[in-house]
């Protein structure tokens, strides 16, 4: 089995869906007839990327916004505060129903995608933007900060005159014999102050610790709990944290138990996209009318866009090939469509692919009635979970890719949120943590993240006519092939398609020569 490519070269001068230039996007790209799964890995660690069967890679020195291949590392993976926020609703929803309070703007997916060379375009990957409740108005913000600053300047004055009228007095009464000491009662303005005629306050903590006390005293009717003051010691009213206590993992946010009379019911099904399986047969119609509603609220698409083919080329047609190793993950590796069912039906749906190292994800679709739970950062926390899965079953599976990472597309920055994360270098292909990355990108759209000047991409293409090519039924190395060819363009195209797939890709992959 080996992958069938046609490159189709460089396409340059065309719409940006990032930045909305006219032409100011260049990209190379290639039509995938087949594709293994270990030549995929290769390609999107060389910064390339599938949409249906089109696979294309930016040319990041001149397109108008630089797109940066991003990972993240699973097993290091911690939800941030509002990750889990994210989770805690959806766990809130399930159990109780309660839908949040807050005005949650829909997550907009990418809306950008990239043409194809057959003049289709292709959905790229997706977009979700953190959706937490809507912040105070900045004006609204500024004048309640000041309010308080103020109430808390006008406080400190007059608790500061208090002190100062005490001092005096206790001075002044102070002067005379030690033994006749004076104490001097400053009765509180109306409304400041303690009110005497009531039993003093007393905190929470205080409350809790005396409780604590009690039931240990109870607990110990033989005076054990008077042993330990007499020998100097306090008896530990807080154990040392146990296990319960820890910060909770991703699974158990995500998997928490529901009760019994729960609200709802959420289930999460892997189902093979290509070749499709009979559970993906048995559901396309209805995953397909969630795509239909999603495209036509979130992305304004008119009702006659969003046709079946469309669907089922960009979303379910893909040249990877199922492949199902002894050593692999249970579900085998290609393209999957991961379901959300809510109930019974489905409210969104994920399109990953499961390669030797990753989990690829490359869409996300859902129902637009559902925007309130935040499905774009849900769905990648589930994602990221279920790579922590597979690595259980196979171990060199180990990274969660989430696409392109735009610095200067803020829509496309949330992507960074996700910690541990690695860019790709675009001119030498090595993985650079992404908090070294930031200030560079500050900077410039276009970052060489290799700081070792001398460095230079070790996979790249040394010995061109080793690259083998399919021409007239019959596979060949370049070498052979360019002896019966006179076009002075055709050594030009293959020598740049070399480049950039690299030595091994081009020596494993079939170059379809018309």
């Amino acid at each position: 089995m080996a992958s069938v490519v046609e490159y189709k070269g460089l396409k340059a001068g065309y719409h940006c869906g990032y930045c909305d230039s006219t032409e100011g996007k260049a990209s190379c790209g290639m039509w995938a007839h087949s594709m293994t799964v270990r030549d995929y890995q290769d390609l999107i660690d060389r910064g390339w990327r599938r949409s249906g069967k089109y696979v294309y890679k930016p040319v990041m020195n001149q397109t108008c916004c630089p797109q940066y291949t991003i990972r993240c590392h699973p097993l290091k993976f911690q939800p941030s505060k509002s990750h889990k926020k994210v989770l805690k609703k959806m766990l809130k929803f399930l159990v109780k129903g309660e839908v949040s309070k807050g005005n949650c703007e829909d997550e907009p997916m990418d809306s950008a995608m990239e043409d194809a060379v057959t003049g289709d375009f292709a959905l790229i990957n997706k977009l979700d933007i953190k959706c937490d409740l809507k912040t105070l108005g900045d004006d609204l913000k500024e004048s309640l900060e000041s309010e308080v600053k103020k109430k808390e300047k006008t406080s400190k004055k007059e608790d500061s005159k208090e002190l100062i009228n005490s001092q005096a007095i206790e001075e002044k009464l102070g002067s005379g014999e030690p033994s006749h000491s004076i104490k001097v009662h400053v009765v509180p303005k109306p409304g400041k102050g303690a009110d005497l005629s009531k039993p003093p306050c007393r905190k929470a903590k205080e409350i809790r610790k005396e409780r604590k006390r009690l039931k240990l005293m109870q607990q110990n009717p033989d005076g054990a709990f008077e042993s330990f003051q007499a020998q100097g010691q306090t008896p530990s009213l807080f154990p040392s944290k146990t296990k319960s206590n820890q910060p909770k993992s991703l699974e158990d946010l995500i998997f928490e138990s529901l009760p019994e009379n729960a609200s709802h019911k959420l289930e999460v099904r892997v189902v093979r996209s290509s070749p499709p399986s009979p559970q993906f047969k048995a559901t396309f119609q209805e995953s397909y009318q969630v795509y239909k509603r999603y495209q036509m609220v979130i992305h304004k698409d008119p009702p006659d866009k969003p046709t079946v083919s469309q669907f089922t080329r960009f979303l379910c047609s893909s040249p990877l090939e199922a492949e199902n190793p002894p050593n692999g993950p249970e579900c085998g590796y290609g393209s999957f469509h991961q379901q959300y069912w809510l109930d019974g039906k489905i409210i969104a749906v994920g399109v990953i692919d499961i390669l030797p190292h990753c989990v690829s994800s490359v869409y996300l679709y859902y129902d637009p009635g559902y925007s309130f739970l935040s499905l774009g950062v849900y769905s990648a926390l589930r994602e990221i979970a279920f790579a922590r899965q597979l690595h259980e079953q196979t171990s060199q599976l180990c990274y969660y890719y989430m696409g392109f990472y735009i610095h200067s597309c803020a829509k496309m920055k949330y992507k960074g949120q996700y910690r541990p994360s690695d860019l790709l270098c675009p001119e030498t292909y090595v993985w650079v943590p992404i908090e070294q990355c930031l200030s560079s990108l500050e900077n410039s759209k276009y970052c060489r993240f290799n700081q070792d000047p001398e460095a230079v991409d070790e996979g790249r293409s040394k010995e061109p006519d080793r690259l083998q090519v399919f021409y007239k039924k019959a596979i060949m190395p370049y070498g052979v092939y360019k002896k019966h060819q006179k076009d002075p363009s055709e050594d030009a195209t293959v020598q740049q398609y070399a480049s950039l797939v690299g030595q091994a890709c081009s020596e494993r992959m079939l170059l379809f020569r018309n």
